[in-house]
């Protein structure tokens, strides 16, 4: 059995995207060095984002990248024989950049581990920072975000999605709450 419910709709998304876009801004001092990595693929919308706020605030357009951490992951045996792997296009040097690691929703930090270690493997920034739309607990990684949309505490069987108009049609999160027997 599954119960779905809103916590962000369509406006309170936009305004913390706004907000991050400023803090942004405002802890990098601007621009300049500056560099947006989304992880695929809430991520990816979401820098996507990032990038048009802070052009709309700075009149200039911060070096977008993607980032795939498929083949990075620690439990990649347990996705099945044929993992789904997408594509990293990053096209700037990330050394010495003030990199923003933007993904949607942080929970155990395992995910942001992998991009750490992806990231890494491309070059040496200056700093990596990380931004998420939705921090929902259960860190069983030492992984703080630097810039957090909402902080939504949730029990471990209950999941965070989160619905970008791009893919979905809708911008909004909901917590899908499934029996605690129930796999996610």
């Amino acid at each position: 059995m599954t119960h779905s419910r809103e916590i962000i709709n369509s406006e309170e998304m936009n305004r913390a995207m706004v907000r991050i876009a400023h803090e942004i801004l405002e802890k990098n001092k601007g621009t300049e060095g500056l560099a947006l990595i989304g992880i695929r693929t809430g991520g990816a919308y979401l820098a996507k984002r990032f990038q048009e706020k802070i052009h709309a605030v700075e009149g200039c357009e911060v070096p977008l990248g993607l980032l795939d951490i498929t083949m990075y992951r620690d439990d990649l045996t347990e996705i099945g024989p044929q993992p789904n792997v997408g594509e990293t296009d990053i096209s700037f040097d990330v050394n010495g950049k003030n990199v923003v690691l933007v993904d949607d929703v942080l929970f155990t930090g395992r995910t942001i581990r992998c991009a750490l270690d992806a990231l890494i493997d491309l070059g040496r920034p200056r700093s990596i920072q990380l931004a998420v739309l939705v921090d929902r607990g259960h860190r069983e990684l030492p992984v703080k975000p630097d810039y957090v949309g909402k902080n939504i505490p949730t029990a471990r069987h209950e999941e965070v999605v989160v619905k970008f108009k791009e893919h979905d049609g809708e911008d909004s999160v909901c917590i899908v709450e499934r029996s605690p027997d129930v796999e996610a």
